[in-house]
């Protein structure tokens, strides 16, 4: 994404955002479908009943019984992790004898070679995965060089948000990659009955050009981004959440004392945007009352949105290092009270409570209940894509080959509550993690280095929000907030539609997205908006919004 949207940057420290809530760039539904003459230039768009008609049958693999039960698609929540687990697969996934290859991003250290937490899996699968683990900040660069050169191991992970920047991936995925049609539609999926339980809106996302060419990893709740707030501070403070955006303001005049270090705000673009009302979960798009296909940046909301954003970062009331063209380390400014809000994924909520908490006991983060900008004015959340990533198995190697790399991947897909769970998330115990009070894994230091989400990433799984003694407000605090966000998601009328944006927009975006950074941050006066907005339209906005139109009209919407 461009600089507008940096809370949403694929970088380690909010990777968990992304994979826990989904990230802004998979809000925007940039990815690629092979249905036109040139995917590359004109832009395309699958048929909603034609890949209806490709799916997985469904069928739940829940096997414990959620503490907190989300509104879908908000995952269920766990509060106690269970005493007793499911051995879900009984027969070998391998069974050729056959080291299988794959690729799968990392953010952070890549695991050792010598891996007990792999040698372990690998021991339950009948056989080993050699994983290529790669940077996840320069993911895309590494899968375009592998594309292009057609070199792709048995099984690829490919990221949502990598997918549009990958050239004529619309070809390219049937060029190389297996057509899971055949094995997986309907009730031909019963063969992998983990895989069955993954939802359907998921695989409805891995359709490209009218085959099921993917399997997905569902995304754990719809929301791109969260509101954040230092509760035990607030509260010592007797400083209440804001329910207006006036109240935000004066929020962020209370928290903020440079002479003391402490600034309100980090990045709270995103959050700030649907506050005020300005939708378009489908790449800024929307389709308004009367019919009409806008895009968010041409509506009042959106630039009310910039002017307050703008006021928030003239009066110095975000943190200087947010605020500077470098940015600088959320996590630790939040976790060291230097600043006291910010915006990011939900999945980053575990992430930075968990080891907080060990340092401040005291230390509460909590999700700000949603609102709107005005008393009695509803905001509007916008929507993630159901996949995050998708892995994706190697073309021509044969219905052996390919049933028995579908078995690793239904392997890879099991559900909470089951041993192989456990196995792929906290390795063994005894030696990757020892057991608490209450039964819930507590991972040691070995764990830290060999883990990488390795596994995690190959098969997708059924979403769950899982707590823990040490935080055990967080699963239910997360699933509530959820579903009380829920009745504000946003419709989004390309739901189910595969959308492949022309060129032309595509390199439109990360510009214009800069010019509005510009703008925020007082490097162009707010003055300056309307002509970014006309400009914009002038150099292909108007013609995504013919594009955009036809693909629904195409679609009889």
């Amino acid at each position: 994404m461009a600089r507008a949207m940096e809370g949403a940057s694929t970088n380690r420290r909010n990777f968990l955002g992304l994979v826990g809530l989904g990230a802004a760039s998979l809000a925007s539904g940039g990815v690629l479908a092979g249905c036109s003459k040139d995917p590359s230039t004109g832009g395309s768009a699958t048929n909603a009943q034609q890949a209806a008609g490709l799916l997985p049958q469904f069928k739940d693999s829940t096997l414990v019984q959620p503490d907190v039960k989300g509104i879908r698609p908000m995952a269920d929540g766990y509060v106690k992790y269970p005493t007793s687990l499911v051995d879900a697969i009984s027969d070998k996934a391998i069974t050729s004898g056959k080291p299988v290859t794959a690729t799968t991003p990392w953010w952070g250290p890549a695991p050792p070679a010598g891996n007990k937490l792999n040698e372990a899996v690998n021991a339950d699968l009948g056989g080993a995965i050699n994983f290529n683990i790669q940077d996840g900040n320069t993911y895309g660069d590494k899968l375009n060089t592998m594309l292009g050169a057609r070199d792709v191991p048995d099984l690829t992970c490919i990221p949502g948000w990598e997918v549009a920047k990958l050239a004529r991936f619309s070809e390219g995925v049937h060029a190389l990659f297996e057509d899971l049609t055949p094995h997986l539609s309907g009730d031909k999926v019963n063969a992998y009955p983990m895989l069955a339980g993954l939802e359907t809106g998921a695989w409805q996302d891995s359709v490209w050009g009218g085959k099921l060419m993917g399997v997905p990893f569902p995304t754990d709740a719809p929301y791109p981004s969260v509101l954040f707030i230092r509760k035990d501070v607030t509260q010592e403070r007797g400083v209440a959440d804001p329910t207006t955006l006036d109240e935000l303001y004066e929020f962020g005049k209370k928290m903020t004392n440079a002479d003391k270090g402490e600034w309100a705000f980090g990045d709270i673009w995103l959050e700030v945007q649907q506050i005020c009302g300005a939708g378009g979960s489908e790449d800024g798009w929307l389709k308004t009352a009367d019919g009409k296909v806008v895009h968010r940046m041409e509506l009042p909301q959106y630039k009310r949105a910039v002017e307050f954003m703008a006021r928030l970062y003239a009066e110095k009331l975000v943190h200087p290092d947010i605020a500077s063209s470098k940015g600088g380390d959320t996590q630790a400014l939040f976790k060291g009270g230097k600043m006291f809000m910010y915006g990011t994924g939900g999945g980053s909520w575990k992430e930075t409570w968990r080891p907080a908490v060990q340092i401040n006991p005291k230390f509460n983060m909590q999700a700000v209940k949603v609102f709107g900008a005005d008393k009695g004015q509803a905001p509007v959340r916008w929507r993630t894509r159901p996949a995050i990533l998708w892995t994706f198995v190697k073309k021509g190697l044969g219905q052996e080959r390919t049933q028995e790399l579908l078995r690793v991947l239904n392997y890879t897909a099991a559900p909470f509550g089951t041993k192989e769970w456990e196995l792929q998330n906290y390795g063994v115990e005894g030696t990757h993690f020892k057991r608490d009070a209450s039964g819930a894994p507590v991972t040691n230091d070995l764990w830290v280095k060999e883990f990488a989400n390795q596994f995690i990433f190959l098969g997708g799984r059924p979403p769950v929000v899982v707590g823990g003694p040490d935080i055990p407000t967080y699963a239910a605090d997360f699933v509530n907030w959820g579903n009380d966000a829920s009745k504000y998601l946003e419709v989004n009328p390309w739901d189910g539609i595969k959308v492949e944006k022309p060129t032309q927009m595509a390199a439109l975006a990360q510009p214009t997205e800069d010019k509005i950074t510009d703008i925020l941050k007082g490097r162009t006066p707010v003055s300056e908006f309307d002509k970014v907005v006309s400009d914009w339209r002038a150099a292909g906005g108007d013609a995504g919004r013919e594009f955009y139109a036809k693909v629904l009209a195409d679609n009889g919407r």
